[in-house]
């Protein structure tokens, strides 16, 4: 038990601090004790319940959630954006405008960023401000030709996020995924095609998304993949796909053909790239997101409160 005297003196020293502002230093010279002295009897103040800190934010939550998300997965941040009551495309563009002010609070000083594709990540783009930033290339990790939703290809991402920083990009002329892994390797080959994919293997930065070819597939919707090729990956194990390769419940590549008809980056190429961005939103990707984060492809994840919640064990 604390006696009067040392409770007087406790409540004066935290009186000073938390409702005068004092510094510590400035209390230590008013009293006639050394810096560290006031440093152990604030947090015996706390400890004695004299002094309760509460933080009056509502995004509080967010915070702690994060770093419950961070803590579980071994990630070096995560960002929980709380937009559970908006809608859909609500949602993604709130994501987008976040994900857009991490880029350019983080990695001022990045040179060659990767960018992958998908709806999210055009939200990240078409967010992201127009500035000066010459010295930077956008190199896109995944090929992107057609007609269906042009907007969200790799290419176009490159291309519009180049133009926002005033900076350059790099164009890979070829389909995401081929009808065959003859054609494949022919496109590969092919010097435009394999100067990009090497510019890709050298990125300082790679910003993806995250895909689910079960529910609501985009890249079902571009025609990408068939009723039959889902069919297929069900059973070969797929939960989910980054820069159209799909992987397992456990980060794991799937032994499938459709991996080996992919142009762009291997799952073992993103992992070696030194900070890798995952842009997320939907709990219709929860199986997907889990797989990418057991395989430790992703550093920073950038996600809505509600799927951040999902992704924490019961």
């Amino acid at each position: 038990m604390l006696s009067w005297e040392e409770r007087r003196q406790l409540v004066k020293v935290a009186s000073f601090y938390y409702i005068k502002g004092f510094t510590q230093e400035q209390i230590a010279k008013k009293i006639g004790v050394s810096r560290p002295v006031i440093s152990k009897q604030l947090q015996k103040a706390k400890d004695y319940g004299i002094v309760e800190v509460f933080i009056k934010d509502e995004t509080v939550h967010t915070v702690e959630l994060e770093e419950k998300v961070e803590e579980c997965y071994g990630l070096k941040d995560v960002v929980v954006v709380p937009v559970s009551d908006q809608y859909l495309e609500m949602r993604k563009k709130v994501i987008g405008q976040v994900a857009a002010n991490y880029i350019i609070k983080n990695f001022r000083n990045v040179r060659r960023i990767g960018i992958g594709w998908g709806s999210t990540l055009a939200e990240l783009v078409r967010e992201y401000p127009y500035e000066r930033r010459e010295d930077v290339k956008i190199i896109p990790l995944v090929g992107g030709m057609g007609s269906q939703q042009v907007d969200i290809h790799a290419n176009q991402l490159a291309y519009e996020l180049a133009k926002k920083m005033n900076g350059s990009c790099s164009y890979l002329y070829a389909p995401a995924i081929l009808d065959s892994e003859g054609l494949r390797n022919r496109l590969v080959n092919m010097i435009d095609v394999k100067s990009v994919l090497e510019e890709a293997r050298k990125v300082d930065l790679a910003l993806v998304g995250i895909g689910n070819p079960y529910k609501e597939s985009t890249l079902e919707k571009i025609g990408y993949i068939k009723e039959e090729d889902i069919e297929d990956l069900r059973k070969s194990g797929a939960v989910g796909d980054i820069s159209s390769r799909f992987l397992d419940s456990n980060g794991r590549p799937i032994n499938h053909p459709i991996n080996d008809k992919v142009i762009g980056t291997t799952l073992d190429e993103i992992k070696e790239v030194p900070v890798v961005v995952g842009v997320v939103e939907g709990t219709n990707k929860l199986e997907s997101i889990r797989g990418a984060l057991r395989g430790n492809y992703l550093d920073v994840l950038i996600i809505d409160e509600v799927s951040a919640s999902a992704l924490l064990p019961d």
